[in-house]
C-alpha cells in the first residue's frame, strides 16, 4: 500500500495529545527555538549550523541589511527529507510553512499580501498550482485573512481556516499530495499575550487547537493518511526584556541617524547591533577586535544568562556564516526586544506598525493594539510569553499514527525518522 502522510507542525505544543490514534511523546526542539529555524531543520533533517536558518531572519553582510521573515526556500541549504520519495513520482505539499517558495514541491499554498504603492494592502496567497488559492477560497467560502494571522488581531481563526484548506486538499482526488506538511499557528498568539502556563485564555486555546488537530487527524486518516503532530517550540513565561541594542547605542557602538527626529538605524557605520528573536539574539560585529568589547558589554547587562561565542555554538551546531560572531541568551522569565532608544520621539515610523520586514528583530508588541489609534503598541512589559530556549523544562509535544522504532531525542533526529519511514525502511 502506498505511503501518504499528512505532518502538523504546531506552534507552541508542549502539553500532552490525548486524541484517538495518536501517541503522544515529549521531545527536545532545536536551538533556537523559533519557527523558521525548526522548519528548516524538520525538512533537512539537519541543525542550522548545516541548513543556515539560524533564527526568523539574518544579517546579510552584503547588503549590510536585516533580513526577516523572507520566503525564499534557497535560503535553506541543504537535501530534503522528501527527495528521494518525490524522486519516485510522489507529489509533495507546504501549506503555511516558511521559506515555501520556489521548494521542490507540487503544492505551495503561502500568505503573500501586495502592499500598495500609496499605501494599503491587498490581501492574497501564493499558491502552486495558481488557481488553488481561489479555489480553495470557494471551498471554504472566504479568503484567509492576513489580520487573523499576525497583529492585533491574531488569533486561533487563521488555524480555523488552515484546517479546512487542509481538509479539502485533502478530499480533492487532483490535488491531495501524497507528503503534506501544514502549519498550525492557533496557539502562538495568546501564549505570548498571557501566562502560557497558568492563564485561563491560554487554557480556552489548548482546548480549541485540540479540536482543530483532531479534525486534521479525521479528515487524513479517513483518506489513508498517517499523521505526525509536532510542536516547534515550548512558550515559557517571561516578565520584562532586555534590550541589548540600547546598551550597543549608548556605548557608541550601535550607530543611529536622525530622520525629522526619528532615530534609524544605521548598520553601515555601526560596529554591532543585536538582531533580537524572542529569548535570543544574535550580536553582528563587522570587526574582530570589538568582539571582546561587546562580549564585556553585554556580560555586564542583566537579564543575559549565555553569551556564545564561535566556538560555542560550533558545540551545539549553529556555527554558520549567517550567524553573528556573537548569540546571547535572556535568563529565565526574560526575552530580547529590539529597540534602541527609550525616548518615544526618538521611535522609527515602523515601531508603532506591524512591519516584520523593517524592524531588525521580532517585535512580540505587533501582537496589543497602541495609541494612537491604528498603530501597535510598543510596550515591552504586556509580553507574557515567550521562546527560543531548549533544555530541562522545555520539551515540545510529538505524536503519531505510525511507529517510530528508535525513539529521536530531538526534532532533526524525529525528521530523520520520517525521511526512513518515506524511504521505506524499518
Amino acid at each position: 500500500m502506498d505511503k501518504k502522510l499528512l505532518v502538523v507542525e504546531v506552534a507552541g505544543l508542549a502539553h500532552e495529545l490525548e486524541i484517538a490514534g495518536l501517541h503522544s511523546h515529549a521531545i527536545q526542539s532545536i536551538f533556537p527555538a523559533v519557527t523558521c529555524t525548526v522548519q528548516a531543520s524538520f525538512r533537512t533533517a539537519s541543525p542550522p549550523g548545516k541548513h543556515g536558518m539560524v533564527a526568523n531572519g539574518f544579517f546579510c553582510r552584503t547588503l549590510n541589511r536585516p533580513m526577516f521573515w523572507e520566503q525564499s526556500a534557497g535560503l535553506v541549504e541543504g537535501p530534503r527529507i522528501w527527495t528521494n520519495f518525490r524522486n519516485r513520482g510522489k507529489r509533495v505539499g507546504m501549506i503555511f510553512w516558511q521559506q515555501s517558495l520556489g521548494e521542490s514541491v507540487d503544492l505551495i499554498l503561502s500568505p503573500a499580501p501586495i502592499h500598495k504603492h500609496h499605501g494599503g494592502m491587498i490581501q492574497t496567497c501564493y499558491s502552486k498550482p495558481r488557481d488553488m488559492y481561489a479555489h480553495l477560497c470557494k471551498c471554504i467560502g472566504r479568503p484567509f485573512k492576513l489580520q487573523q494571522y499576525w497583529g492585533p488581531l491574531a488569533s486561533w481563526k487563521a488555524g480555523e481556516w488552515i484546517v479546512e484548506a487542509v481538509s479539502a486538499i485533502l478530499e480533492d482526488s487532483e490535488l491531495a499530495p501524497d507528503l503534506c506538511f501544514t502549519y498550525l499557528p492557533s496557539l502562538d498568539y495568546d501564549l505570548q499575550r498571557k501566562d502560557p502556563e497558568n492563564s485561563p485564555a491560554s487554557s480556552k486555546t489548548r482546548a480549541i487547537v485540540n479540536k482543530q488537530i483532531s479534525r486534521l487527524v479525521r479528515a487524513a486518516t479517513s483518506r489513508g493518511y498517517d499523521v505526525l503532530i509536532f510542536g516547534d517550540y515550548h512558550m515559557g513565561p517571561v516578565r520584562g526584556a532586555v534590550r541589548p541594542n540600547l546598551a550597543l547605542r549608548k556605548a557608541g557602538l550601535m550607530a543611529v541617524r536622525y530622520v525629522k527626529g526619528m532615530a534609524y538605524p544605521d548598520f553601515h557605520a555601526s560596529r554591532a547591533f543585536a538582531m533580537a528573536d524572542h529569548e535570543i539574539a544574535h550580536i553582528y560585529i563587522p570587526t574582530k577586535k570589538d568582539i571582546p568589547i561587546v562580549e564585556k558589554l553585554l556580560g555586564d547587562l542583566p537579564g543575559i544568562s549565555e553569551i556564545l561565542g564561535s566556538e560555542e555554538q560550533a558545540d551545539i551546531n549553529l556555527g554558520h556564516k549567517n550567524s553573528g560572531e556573537l548569540v546571547i541568551i535572556a535568563e529565565p522569565g526574560k526575552w530580547v526586544a529590539y529597540p534602541w532608544w527609550t525616548d518615544k520621539q526618538e521611535a522609527p515610523d515602523f515601531a508603532g506598525h506591524v512591519d516584520i520586514h523593517n524592524k531588525p528583530g521580532y517585535d512580540p508588541c505587533e501582537l496589543f493594539f497602541g495609541w494612537p489609534p491604528g498603530s501597535v503598541s510598543q510596550n515591552t512589559n504586556r509580553i507574557h510569553g515567550s521562546h527560543g530556549r531548549v533544555g530541562p523544562g522545555r520539551n515540545v509535544t510529538w505524536a503519531s499514527t505510525f511507529p517510530v522504532t528508535d525513539k529521536p531525542a530531538d526534532l532533526v533526529e524525529l525528521a530523520a525518522a520520517v525521511r526512513s519511514w518515506l524511504d521505506g525502511e524499518r
